[in-house]
């Protein structure tokens, strides 16, 4: 059904590993498009990470990302803190977004307590209820760029978060990445996008716009199923006048999935 499909996926190639074998194993081609870049606040947000700790001390950590967990623990590793990060962060309750950060903390030697069956802020929220943490205190890494929903989300059900913004994100620098994309996107022959996240959405636009005219570009973009992987994605690609069908399941293979099925359609 998707035998000589082009696909594209706002990640790097590193991280379209999943995607791109999806697309293989369908007779697909998949383009990796590296729309943002993650800029690290430096060494201090492991000092910044640990005073919080032991001033805040929270009953919970909740990752929200395999990136975080990552930049996090190599910035301890590079600043000789890796043991102290990982006591501070185990004598904690530790809850996990979802399958692939909670792989990145069980490979940094943290015990992860809790995973959401929703990989999303709501399934964070959806957890946090189920196991009563009413009056609880809650401290969460996490991107500069993340919208407030998951705090709000957890302060209406009583419980007190603390975020600590670990690095910045902006579009992606070098885009000779995307001079594929661009030409087979002008021949009309891509043929579905999957979306990752909001930010993604915001460096994607700004990296195309520089080379078409926005009004084209939304012009083009409608004739194609593009996919969001989460109900933030599918709000910022609203933003740009683009609809777009939300996976129900907030991954790279639920959003695959979810992008099958628009093609079947279309």
């Amino acid at each position: 059904m998707l035998d000589g499909k082009t696909l594209a996926i706002t990640r790097s190639k590193d991280d379209a590993a999943e995607f791109i074998d999806l697309a293989k194993q369908n007779h697909a081609n998949a383009i990796a498009l590296p729309t943002i870049e993650l800029v690290s606040k430096g060494e201090k947000i492991v000092d910044e990470f640990l005073d919080s700790i032991s001033k805040y001390n929270p009953d919970y950590s909740v990752f929200m990302s395999s990136k975080a967990v990552k930049l996090l623990f190599d910035t301890a590793r590079q600043t000789g803190k890796h043991e102290k990060l990982q006591l501070a962060i185990s004598n904690t309750m530790v809850m996990s977004v979802g399958p692939k950060t909670t792989l990145a903390l069980e490979n940094e030697g943290i015990k992860v307590n809790y995973q959401p069956t929703t990989y999303s802020s709501v399934g964070v929220g959806e957890e946090f209820t189920k196991i009563n943490a009413f009056g609880k205190k809650v401290i969460v890494p996490r991107s500069g760029a993340s919208t407030p929903f998951l705090k709000e989300l957890l302060n209406k059900i009583g419980i007190d978060v603390l975020e600590i913004h670990l690095y910045d994100v902006c579009a992606f620098r070098d885009t000779s990445h995307w001079n594929e994309f661009r030409e087979l996107f002008s021949g009309n022959k891509i043929d579905g996008i999957v979306f990752t996240s909001a930010s993604s959405v915001r460096g994607f636009f700004e990296i195309m716009s520089k080379d078409y005219d926005e009004s084209k570009l939304i012009e083009s973009l409608k004739r194609i199923p593009i996919v969001a992987i989460g109900p933030f994605t599918a709000d910022e690609l609203k933003k740009f006048n683009i609809e777009n069908h939300v996976s129900e399941v907030h991954t790279v293979s639920g959003s695959f999935d979810t992008l099958k099925m628009a093609l079947s359609h279309s």
